[in-house]
């Protein structure tokens, strides 16, 4: 038997990298899988690619920076497949590179806003309907930044030390209602978030990125969806509360 049968699998910011990849993964162990992303140009074709793993596979138009979309994205998954079997929060942005002194309010609060504050309006009412089912798992996707700090980046570190934070405390908070809590940090990965940080185009930075690994590789997004099907599934059952690091290696040093 498939590892998420006829489970429904609900992701923010699906439409590439990590979400993609995961999307793609929970699809073929058998679920059901509602998308809740901004869309984009290339929507129609990504959403027939998921068709082909998950033909009921559905879009939610969805920006989760704004609490009543997040809500109302998490309403239609579960009005479309009855129940909310699996969470995962991923939708996120690098944002601008800049010191601390130097970095405008505008960037720092667009950067919480979506990396931080999404994954709150997701996680509440995602466990509003968990709790009526009382059983549920969900997954927020914190970073290796999320442990550590990272130059000119301060937004982004801060934002996803917070969700280790709110990942930690809701599964304290949840233990006993069947809910499991849990976040993957994964390391640099080769995803679009690499463009939206500089780091893909500059060669330079890219091997000095490459060389904090230990591995001397940057990750896949089907490695770190590997990770997620394990904490989605039955695997992980006395797993809660977790940061799991996907990394190469980066934080063992």
């Amino acid at each position: 038997m498939k590892k998420l049968e006829d489970k429904t699998v609900f992701i923010t910011g699906g439409l590439s990298g990590i979400g993609k990849a995961c999307a793609i993964a929970a699809a073929r162990e058998g679920a059901n899988i509602a998308i809740a992303s901004i869309a984009t140009g290339a929507s129609g074709s990504i959403m027939e690619e998921l068709k082909r793993e998950c033909p009921n596979a559905i879009f939610i138009e969805c920006d989760v920076s704004v609490y009543a979309e997040a809500a109302e994205a998490i309403r239609k998954a579960t009005d479309t497949f009855s129940t909310l079997d699996v969470a995962l929060n991923n939708a996120g942005i690098f944002g601008e590179v800049n010191k601390v002194g130097n970095m405008s309010e505008e960037a720092w609060l667009k950067v919480i806003s979506i990396n931080l504050n999404g994954v709150f309006n997701c996680m509440k009412h995602e466990l509003m309907q968990m709790v009526k089912q009382k059983k549920g798992t969900i997954i927020n996707v914190s970073s290796i930044l999320g442990k550590v700090g990272f130059a000119k980046s301060a937004h982004y570190v801060a934002a996803k030390h917070g969700v280790l934070g709110l990942t930690k405390s809701a599964a304290l908070e949840y233990a006993t209602d069947g809910i499991r809590i849990n976040a993957i940090c994964p390391g640099f990965v080769e995803t679009p978030l690499l463009n939206m940080a500089g780091i893909d185009e500059n060669t330079d930075i890219k091997n000095h990125i490459i060389s904090l690994h230990p591995m001397k590789r940057l990750g896949t997004p089907e490695e770190i969806a590997a990770g997620f099907i394990f904490l989605a599934s039955d695997d992980s059952s006395f797993i809660t509360g977790a940061a799991i690091d996907i990394d190469g290696g980066y934080l063992a040093q």
